[in-house]
């Protein structure tokens, strides 16, 4: 499945298709913010999930860029 197939689905089917051929990657995980990192195929799906009750908030796909930043380890140099 392509990126542009992805995001063509409803978010249940996005959902079912996650769990079945989604590879978990990284957490991040804030006081305020709870979001989990997946890769199928060649791009990324992060769910964004309810601090308080983990219930998906939003899903977020993509091949690249600034979503991926916080699942890094990197630390600016000053």
């Amino acid at each position: 499945m392509t990126l542009y197939e992805f995001n063509l689905l409803n978010e249940d089917t996005k959902i079912s298709y996650l769990w079945k051929y989604g590879n978990f990657v990284e957490n991040y995980i804030t006081n305020t913010e709870k979001c989990a990192l997946y890769a199928i195929d060649m791009f990324f799906v992060e769910l964004e999930l309810c601090v308080k009750t983990l219930d998906i908030k939003k899903i977020n796909s993509f091949k690249s860029g600034y979503l991926l930043d916080k699942y890094t380890n990197f630390k600016e140099l000053p």
